[in-house]
């Protein structure tokens, strides 16, 4: 009687489940330290929709659209610019469409025509002073 031969251990194929997409591994962690009571809460909306905790804050981050950013300082003194400039402009323009004679300062006109190519500017990110 001949002894078994064993493969060698390189061609054994190896159990398990197949390894997924690597890209696609979670390896990072984010710590979030919540209350008693906001854990608590977390856990009855995770379970209202079948999942732990954790995949109910990483779908809701996920999914959500973030509030807009606060509007810089400078950009409200800005706006607050044009919309005097803008609230003259259409008191001009309802006294002529009344048929009132109306006198416009060139430069008042030149002002609102340079202030609205510059936020035409900016609003497409071709430059402009914001």
């Amino acid at each position: 009687m001949m002894p078994e031969i064993l493969p060698p251990l390189s061609r054994r194929r190896k159990g398990g489940r197949p390894k997924g997409d690597p890209a696609a591994v979670r390896a990072m962690t984010i710590g979030v330290r919540v209350s008693p009571s906001e854990y608590a809460v977390l856990k009855d909306k995770a379970a209202q929709m079948g999942v732990t905790p954790a995949q109910w804050l990483r779908q809701a981050a996920l999914a959500r659209r973030l509030p807009s950013p606060p509007v810089p300082a400078i950009n409200r003194s800005v706006y607050a610019e044009l919309a005097r400039l803008s609230a003259n402009f259409n008191q001009l323009a309802w006294h002529a469409n009344r048929g009132e004679s109306v006198h416009v300062d060139a430069d008042l006109l030149r002002r609102l025509g340079l202030e609205v190519c510059q936020l035409r500017l900016a609003l497409i990110g071709a430059g402009g002073q914001p």
